[in-house]
């Protein structure tokens, strides 16, 4: 059967060409997806199939089918990775990173560390207050609602407890 398909596509015949398209255009798609972007494999399958059409009178049809159909396939392939302009950003229009190299944002990573570390070694209440003010941002008045005890021992947890981190955050001088 495939023998009499290669010969009717070397002849010409209109039904060869749409029975080699139902018999290989699957190996075509699966092979053209290698190369090219999903959305473009549909239509250079297409182009493919009018390719092998219109140079039929080259195809030997003693050779094989599908080797010569990947051949036509990666040649359209390649013919259509060449004209796509690729999009580019002119180095004038990017930003420099932040700090040198970009490194600020990894600086700013390990205070945020130390700054957790600190908070766990806080009292519980201390590290409580202090996390529902900077992180919950909640008001003094609001965070004694919350924890329904009064407001002036949120004050003095709070301020007890920016003491303790502002003695743990504190380098030693060496």
């Amino acid at each position: 059967m495939t023998d009499t398909l290669n010969i009717r596509l070397a002849e010409g015949d209109d039904a060869a060409l749409a029975e080699c398209f139902h018999t290989h255009g699957s190996l075509v798609r699966s092979y053209l997806r290698r190369f090219v972007a999903f959305q473009d494999v549909e239509d250079l399958q297409q182009v493919v199939f009018t390719e092998v059409w219109r140079s039929r009178h080259r195809f030997d049809p003693a050779r094989s089918l599908p080797a010569w159909l990947l051949g036509i396939a990666h040649n359209r392939a390649v013919d259509h990775l060449r004209v796509r302009t690729l999009r580019t950003v002119p180095l004038d229009a990017v930003a420099d990173p932040p700090g040198q190299d970009g490194r600020a944002q990894g600086a700013g990573l390990a205070e945020r560390d130390q700054v957790m570390r600190a908070l766990a070694e806080l009292p519980a209440p201390q590290r409580q207050a202090i996390e529902l003010a900077y992180y919950g941002e909640l008001t003094q008045r609001e965070i004694a609602e919350r924890l329904s005890v009064p407001l002036g021992t949120v004050k003095a947890r709070t301020a007890r407890g920016l003491r303790r981190l502002s003695a743990l955050l504190t380098p030693v001088a060496a």
